[in-house]
């Protein structure tokens, strides 16, 4: 008896054992996993363009592959990649299989590309915790394979564009988080499968003719029934048939040539650009009356067909282009990623956002909305983003300090009419320096404010976080990882680092000045320094020793208090700016105060979303 329960116990043992060294071996192993994916996926494909130059694996520092162009990381110090977006790079070869190796991503983007061949069939077991896959625009052929139902996690599905045949297998629609499911533009035939509400609509099978069923207008039909009538009339035009089918082999062949010559054609990624046509003459509403009436055909002309050399930025709520009126004004239009929502919501935020207007936000001038695709009409900011100026690619950042307050000022003066005077009142949850953008005297005006409510809802789970719903890395409070909800103190985290950003000159998520073994953020830095009492030597050198080293460290601590990792413990914003001002009263950069605190400021921090209304459940 004793031998027995010995014997279960040192079994016990035994797994107990050989369960954490599992563990460790995958904390261990995974980033050489995710580097060999890397490898893999590069030594797959030919890069006739050399996008992927940057991905050199002669380097043994954590976090390199971070670095590596369309290559994003769950953080930016651990070789673990969150997202791959490799779209629009010329590149060409058959799926590369190493993908599986990837075993943490969530996201894969190889649209706009000549990958060929199938899918795999067994993609489910490449991709098992993926929510984001975007394969159009290729020249995949062969059928959509079934197993793709397997990737539970999935939340987009984009196919169109490619050369796929045969049926949609219907086990699709029992993926339980999908919100998108587009395979326009293919050779597919039979019934689609039936999927809930907006998931797909009659343009997500668009261009495929033996597609049929419900919400397309073509209703599938019942098998013809083995009469004697019905073989006789098949045979009488069996000849035409036959006839017809030659000629469709050779006119397949010949679009797909042709497909190809334009896609050797296409250097400036704006393929897509060519569906809108028929749409030109769509007036582009706007709100502000100074600006000449236009269409969508004056904003194609203005930049370029949207083509790549007019693109000044790219982020999670869609694409900037720089657009030039034949009349000489600058204007920037942004081309909005995918939305869930309807027209008649679209419209309806449109409205509330074009009244939202503050001398630090950037005025939204107009709208447009042409088939599938909605484009915002912004005012041209030509210094940029505050990111840009801080973090140039080339030398030195040349700021002074006057600038960097009066920025500082006029940012937390916007954001803070953005939470306490607005209505209705607004959470940003993107704030971060890429999104304040300067005009030509440098006044920052805040971007992007209220669009969070207009992208695609990603998920509940995990993902909502990890795919940037609440923001970029390094700006995202720690709260937001437990809650998913996103707060007006959260916003003020953000902006907190925006302000560590200006008094240190570092970047969010690397600190040039930490040592070799720091692998945090530079919110961790600082707490690091506080709490070794070296808080003075984080402040950027090129700022000490001229006259303001009270204004800085004033600053600094400001910045500080809009990060500690307790939300009831930071300001509001009303105060954040008060602060800020307060620190700058000798340099008269404010001249009016539109901002009026109202009567319920205790409930601001609780206040809900009233644009960016998208809570961690449904």
């Amino acid at each position: 008896m004793k031998m027995f329960m010995g014997g279960q116990i040192f079994g016990a043992g035994v797994i107990i054992v050989s369960f954490f060294l599992l563990i460790l071996c995958g904390m261990v192993c995974g980033t050489d996993s995710d580097i060999f994916c890397l490898k893999s996926v590069k030594r797959t494909l030919d890069d006739p363009y050399n996008y992927l130059q940057s991905w050199n694996f002669n380097n043994n520092t954590e976090g390199y592959i971070c670095k590596f162009t369309g290559v994003e990381c769950w953080h930016p110090d651990e070789n673990k990649v969150l997202n791959l977006k490799l779209s629009n790079m010329g590149l060409k070869g058959p799926f590369p299989r190493g993908i599986q190796n990837c075993s943490s991503m969530t996201g894969l983007d190889f649209s706009l590309n000549r990958l060929s061949k199938t899918i795999p069939a067994d993609i489910s077991t490449l991709l098992t915790f993926v929510t984001t896959l975007d394969l159009s625009s290729n020249d995949f052929t062969g059928e959509i394979p079934a197993s793709l139902s397997n990737c539970t996690y999935l939340n987009t599905i984009r196919l169109d564009q490619n050369q796929l045949t045969g049926q949609i297998p219907a086990n699709l629609s029992q993926l339980p988080r999908l919100k998108l499911f587009s395979v326009a533009n293919n050779l597919l035939t039979g019934q689609v499968p039936i999927f809930a509400n907006g998931v797909a609509s009659a343009n997500s099978y668009a261009n495929n003719s033996g597609l049929c069923g419900k919400p397309l207008l073509d209703a599938c039909q019942a098998k013809a029934s083995k009469s004697n009538t019905a073989v006789i009339a098949g045979a009488a035009v069996g000849g035409v048939t036959v006839a017809a089918l030659g000629l469709g082999i050779g006119m397949f062949f010949y679009v797909r040539r042709i497909s190809y010559r334009k896609k050797e054609e296409d250097p400036e990624g704006n393929k897509w650009a060519r569906s809108l046509k028929g749409t030109k003459t769509i007036k582009v509403s706007m709100f502000e009356k100074s600006i000449s009436k236009m269409n969508l055909n004056d904003l194609m002309k203005a930049t370029d067909n949207f083509g790549k050399s007019n693109i000044i930025g790219t982020g999670r709520s869609g694409t900037v282009y720089k657009a030039v009126l034949h009349d000489g004004t600058s204007l920037m239009v942004k081309r909005l990623q995918e939305s869930q929502h309807s027209e008649k919501e679209f419209l309806s935020e449109m409205n509330i956002l074009g009244s939202v207007k503050h001398r630090n936000l950037v005025p939204l001038l107009g709208f447009c909305v042409a088939k599938k695709e909605r484009f915002l009409v912004y005012k041209n900011m030509p210094n940029g983003t505050l990111h840009d100026q801080l973090h140039p690619d080339a030398g030195a950042c040349t700021m002074d300090w006057p600038l960097r307050l009066k920025i500082a000022i006029g940012a937390a003066k916007g954001l803070a009419w953005l939470h306490h005077s607005c209505n209705p009142r607004i959470i940003h949850r993107n704030i971060s320096s890429k999104c304040i953008l300067l005009d030509a005297d440098f006044e920052p005006k805040i971007s992007d404010f209220g669009l969070a409510r207009l992208m695609n809802p990603i998920d509940t789970h995990l993902s909502t976080f990890v795919n940037g719903e609440f923001g970029d890395l390094g700006y995202v409070a720690p709260e937001y990882t437990k809650t998913l909800v996103a707060t007006p103190k959260g916003d003020i985290y953000s902006f907190g680092t925006v302000l560590l950003e200006l008094v240190t000159g570092e970047r969010p998520t690397h600190v040039s000045k930490a040592p070799e073994t720091f692998k945090g953020n530079l919110v961790e830095w600082i707490q690091q320094q506080s709490s070794n009492a070296k808080l003075h030597e984080a402040i950027d050198e090129s700022l000490v020793g001229k006259g303001v080293d009270q204004e800085l460290f004033q600053f600094l601590k400001v910045a500080c208090n809009c990060v500690t990792a307790m939300p009831k413990e930071r300001p509001t914003m009303f105060e954040v700016y008060q602060l800020l001002r307060a620190i700058g009263i000798n340099y008269n950069f404010t001249t009016e105060d539109e901002i009026m605190l109202p009567m319920d400021t205790g409930d601001a921090d609780n206040l809900e979303e009233l644009i960016v209304a998208r809570e961690g459940h449904d």
